[in-house]
């Protein structure tokens, strides 16, 4: 079966952007030649890609002008969008998630394939959280303290014990952590 895996850039007191949407400045600290082979590791190893709108409308606007194999994946890969509001999506290989969310992601975990992967999404995430659909916590800490903003995890969230699948110390003094649910 096919895992649900979340990936994010996290500072060290929780939060994955600013104060204000897209305040993602702190990310630069850990970006460099590790993250881009990571990345592409981690475009290896799906073949769909889910966002919440606001982090579709941001990698949209991002990833359309940039260039190098990053981009030339993220522009290629299967992208599904959960949103109430939008009406349709226009980004390469996009598609609504019609329905609940939840049960769209179960049954795309039960297809055939590579694993599916959440960037961003904080909201998105905290509903698959909340329905034990995430397999697989990936995260990239950044050496900083912001002291406010968006925080990955809301209060009252929770899963199930995990277990260290990896830690790896990058050049840029960030750290790779994967942790999965344990059985």
């Amino acid at each position: 079966m096919r895992k649900v895996i979340a990936w994010n850039v996290m500072s060290l007191d929780g939060y994955f952007e600013g104060d204000a949407p897209w305040q993602l400045d702190f990310h630069a600290l850990v970006w460099g030649e590790e993250m881009e082979a990571f990345s592409l590791e981690q475009g290896d190893d799906m073949d769909i890609l889910v966002f919440g709108r606001r982090t579709y409308e941001g990698m949209a606007a991002h990833w359309r002008t940039e260039t190098g194999a990053v981009a030339d994946f993220m522009n290629a890969v299967d992208k599904r969008i959960a949103s109430r509001s939008l009406q349709s999506v226009d980004w390469n290989n996009s598609a609504l998630i019609e329905g609940d969310v939840s049960k769209a992601i179960g049954a795309l975990k039960q297809q055939k394939g590579k694993n599916i992967y959440v960037f961003g999404s904080a909201d998105l995430l905290e509903t698959l959280l909340a329905d034990n659909l995430v397999d697989e916590y990936r995260i990239c800490l950044a050496p900083i303290v912001r002291g406010s903003g968006t925080p990955l995890f809301k209060p009252g969230s929770k899963t199930g014990a995990m277990d260290l699948l990896e830690a790896r110390a990058l050049k840029t003094g960030g750290v790779l952590l994967r942790y999965g649910l344990k059985p």
